[in-house]
């Protein structure tokens, strides 16, 4: 990338690909996005290899447009691969020694030893290091307040980021008391390109929301429902509408119940979509929809409204980033508003093609030469080579 010294980064991570789920997209992502400018990249990860790769293996990932990314697979066997070692920090601490590195960059989770520990491994071989949560701290927030790594990491010159404004508000409290910058803003990224619909969207009769997320409480994928129950009832009989939730999860039986009990046989759970399939079905769709309160930055939205979909989404989480209400979705205060947004715009063919040639139009500010030039300045921010 011009006008950037290229640096080489360690990224911290306890969990990589071929662990499914948002931070091990993202950090992947971002290893190569970063290679593919030119930077040298090396992941150090507790999860295991896709062949079993654990106990220090090194293997090179190679990607087209990259120059190839190295990873540190420092897994232990344990039952089910949980991305844990509390025993990698002397080994780690002899690689980074060894590496040459200009700056250590962790992502973080509400729960994330390995990368925790390896803050402290990084700060102590003498490097700068950028540290940026994905999660939302909510009703954890005293218990990482109380711990006081945050803070401690914030007045020894941590760069601490978010994927979003509400995450970073949360993270600047859990640093409350510390003499510490702002911490910055630092959205998740996205290939506009390969999300965005090849050809026009076709005209049809009937409205198909769709969705994708965990089926898991935190998700509220029963108020999700209740909210289309609501929308179907609300909504001329005479528009037809359809819906499909993408995912897996504990909460899929009571789903299925919910759905039986109603008879609500327009809604359809495929189960989980691989990018390709989520992609195809963003293409499919007319506007996507989520009930989570606890987002800390909305991928799968974000996935949504680059392939052109308006998203409704309840106000106060990260898709506030994402979403500028009235102009790329509707941001609403609670379910029966959520029902109202989703009714609305299923009977308002103008209004939510309108959406849809604006998103189609405007490209987001995620996109990946802007989340890597972001990315590159919170090193900068640390201390790395400018």
């Amino acid at each position: 990338m011009a006008g950037w010294t290229l640096v080489k980064v360690a990224l911290l991570s306890d969990c990589y690909p071929p662990r499914l789920g948002g931070i091990e997209r993202q950090v992947h992502d971002l290893a190569h996005h970063l290679a593919a400018a030119g930077h040298t990249v090396e992941v150090f990860t507790a999860t295991a290899g896709p062949a079993g790769e654990r106990g220090g293996a090194s293997t090179v990932e190679a990607e087209a447009g990259s120059h190839g990314v190295r990873v540190h697979r420092m897994a232990l066997a344990l039952p089910g691969g949980v991305p844990v070692n509390p025993f990698a920090a002397p080994e780690v601490r002899r690689r980074l020694d060894a590496g040459g590195f200009d700056v250590a960059h962790a992502h973080l989770g509400v729960v994330s030893p390995f990368a925790s520990d390896l803050v402290g491994v990084a700060l102590a071989a003498g490097l700068p290091v950028a540290a940026t949560f994905h999660c939302v701290l909510g009703p954890a927030l005293p218990a990482v307040r109380l711990a006081g790594s945050v803070r401690r990491w914030a007045r020894r010159g941590v760069a601490l980021s978010a994927v979003s404004r509400m995450a970073a508000d949360q993270v600047a409290r859990a640093a409350g008391g510390a003499d510490v910058a702002e911490v910055a803003v630092l959205n998740n990224g996205i290939d506009v390109g390969w999300w965005a619909p090849a050809a026009v969207r076709p005209q049809r009769e009937d409205v198909h929301v769709v969705t994708a997320m965990r089926l898991v409480s935190r998700k509220r994928p029963l108020s999700l429902l209740a909210a289309l129950h609501r929308a179907r009832a609300l909504l001329d009989p005479a528009v037809p509408l359809r819906a499909t939730i993408a995912g897996e999860g504990p909460q899929r039986r009571a789903m299925e119940a919910f759905l039986r009990a109603r008879g609500m046989g327009w809604v359809a759970l495929p189960g989980r979509l691989d990018r390709e399939g989520l992609r195809a079905l963003h293409h499919d769709g007319d506007l996507y929809v989520s009930a989570a309160r606890l987002e800390a930055f909305g991928i799968a939205a974000l996935e949504a409204r680059v392939a052109g979909l308006p998203v409704v989404a309840p106000r106060g989480t990260g898709v506030d980033d994402i979403v500028a209400h009235g102009v790329d979705g509707l941001l609403v205060d609670g379910d029966e508003e959520l029902a109202v947004a989703v009714a609305g715009l299923a009977a308002d063919r103008a209004r939510r093609e309108g959406m849809q040639a604006h998103l189609l139009a405007v490209a987001p500010r995620q996109a990946w030469p802007a989340t890597v030039a972001a990315t590159l300045a919170e090193y900068r921010r640390a201390g790395a080579p400018s």
